[in-house]
């Protein structure tokens, strides 16, 4: 069986790596002209890393990311909410990667190359659509940059890995409404500072009526000093949006106002926005979970197959989880339908809960309760607002739904014996 993967993301670049692994042969095709990520900062949760791990790549992510220690909750006052351990100091067996999108997607396309060959990536190929019949599915191609055409490829199965705007998801749902738009914007950016709190904390602080920040750091000591690079996030609830696009530039402007009284004892978060290497705009969409993504011999992947809204650090992990889905059922049936089905049989529900979950009850729900019941007013002990019993019922819920609490099976320290 050989397999024609479109899109060379996390979630293509993954899926290459797990059929090369369980014997299937494959190659990508994107659209790209070079290798590169879209966004800035991720978060690489227990459950995804472990996928990667049995990939081999602990090691070469580990060298490049920021080991999670914690997750801390702050309301916009700067007071703590709730402090809980992360990654392994959580007690998983693999650990949490905060880390910058383009050091992720590095590790895997030289992992790709090294291990199936450069000639299996193809860059500067569109796919325009795709087709199949009962001995194989094709993919047609145009050049990105001449807009001319390429060789159409066939193969036992394709796989659209082509990310939010996928053509092939498009090809089976042309009547599609628009995403769903949340009701929030946000804007991101990285900035070089100082390590705050712990050094390897995320934190989550405000509520998005006001304005709501995550900032974690994702480079450690780049200057030799130190100083690492911090990813940053800005959301605040608000009619307006523009299209949804991973580089758009945005202005500081737009949203710094709602952060400027945001100087804190451990952070001075206008000091950190005004030092921004570059800002990114995008609008806080999802669109709701499809009835299948398999046909026949075709089928769709990470944010072609489940686009969510960014809360919760699971888009790229639930595509990752994804890969490894789907290569197990390829390797172990040697029918590419069926073996789709199954996949899909699979993921398709678990993943519509997420997209479901970052809706209404993503980790930052706690941010939202104390912002109701303290009505935007700072408290004198948290104890008196809600219980820490409330608070890690709130967060492991979250888990749950999504696949990495510790409790979990295979997720804990006792899974390794």
């Amino acid at each position: 069986m050989d397999v024609l993967i479109v899109g060379a993301g996390i979630g293509g670049l993954t899926l290459a790596l797990a059929l090369h692994e369980a014997g299937v042969d494959c190659r990508l095709y994107e659209a790209s002209l070079q290798a590169g990520p879209v966004g800035v900062g991720i978060n690489v949760l227990p459950h995804a890393a472990r996928e990667l791990a049995r990939l081999g790549l602990e090691d070469d992510l580990a060298a490049v990311a920021v080991l999670t220690r914690e997750s801390v909750f702050f309301n916009r006052f700067g007071q703590m909410i709730y402090r809980e351990p992360s990654g392994r100091s959580a007690g998983y067996r693999w650990p949490q990667y905060s880390i910058h999108r383009a050091d992720l997607h590095a590790v895997l396309l030289r992992a790709v190359q090294e291990r199936l060959g450069p000639d299996r990536i193809q860059f500067g190929w569109r796919c325009v659509g795709v087709d199949q019949d009962e001995a194989g599915a094709q993919a047609r191609f145009v050049s990105t940059v001449e807009g001319t055409p390429r060789p159409s490829q066939r193969a036992a199965a394709i796989v659209g890995c082509d990310g939010i705007h996928s053509v092939i998801r498009a090809t089976f749902y042309p009547d599609e409404t628009e995403p769903r738009y949340s009701g929030v914007n946000m804007w991101r950016g990285t900035a070089r500072m100082p390590p705050f709190l712990s050094g390897a904390s995320m934190v989550r602080a405000g509520w998005l009526t006001t304005g709501k920040m995550v900032i974690y750091p994702i480079r450690d000591n780049i200057d030799g000093a130190g100083t690492q690079l911090v990813n940053w996030v800005a959301e605040i609830e608000t009619p307006n949006h523009q299209l949804r696009d991973w580089n758009r530039r945005g202005l500081l402007s737009d949203f710094e106002p709602a952060f400027a009284d945001w100087h804190f004892d451990w952070l001075d978060v206008p000091a950190m926005l005004g030092a921004a290497d570059e800002i990114l705009e995008y609008p806080m969409t999802d669109q709701d979970p499809l009835p299948r993504w398999s046909f026949g011999r075709i089928t769709l992947l990470g944010d072609a197959a489940h686009p969510m809204v960014p809360r919760g650090s699971n888009g790229a992990g639930q595509a990752i989880l994804d890969a490894r889905v789907l290569a197990d059922k390829l390797a172990g049936l040697s029918d590419p339908e069926q073996a789709l089905r199954a996949y899909e049989a699979e993921r398709l529900p678990a993943t519509s809960e997420v997209v479901l979950a970052n809706r209404v009850r993503p980790p930052d729900i706690i941010l939202q309760e104390v912002y109701r019941r303290t009505g935007d007013r700072p408290f004198s002990k948290i104890e008196d607002v809600i219980s820490i019993d409330e608070l890690r019922a709130l967060s492991e819920r979250y888990k749950v739904i999504t696949g990495y609490s510790a409790q979990s099976p295979g997720m804990g320290e006792a899974s390794q014996h």
